[in-house]
């Protein structure tokens, strides 16, 4: 009888990850801007640097250092397109593996 009981019963993990899912959703936004707006501030910085560097040594680190900022900026542009373009699919994964009464719902904030 209590097995049957325990069977029943939502699944405890999924019952601890709805507010840090929802928590997570509500800060993807105005973190995102952040990291634009710290992003595009290091650029101009970097550029600042590069356009002041009088010493041919100098402007090679300073070009170095834009190279990289502006390739890892493009880096995590591409990372969130993947992982918004996936999270369907992967979503509907995980509910075809975990069987019925534990769907995952993934909600955009779109």
């Amino acid at each position: 009888m209590l097995d049957i009981v325990l069977l029943k019963t939502a699944n405890p993990f999924m019952t601890a990850a709805k507010p840090i899912i929802e928590l997570i959703n509500m800060a993807v936004g105005p973190l995102l801007l952040i990291v634009v707006a710290l992003g595009t501030l290091y650029c101009v910085f970097l550029g600042v640097k590069l356009a002041k560097a009088e010493e041919p040594q100098d402007r090679e680190k300073a070009k170095g250092a834009l190279k990289n900022a502006i390739i890892g900026f493009l880096l995590i542009f591409v990372l969130i397109a993947a992982l918004n373009v996936m999270m369907n699919p992967l979503t509907a994964w995980m509910n075809s593996t975990l069987g019925s009464g534990n769907e995952i719902s993934i909600e955009t904030g779109k």
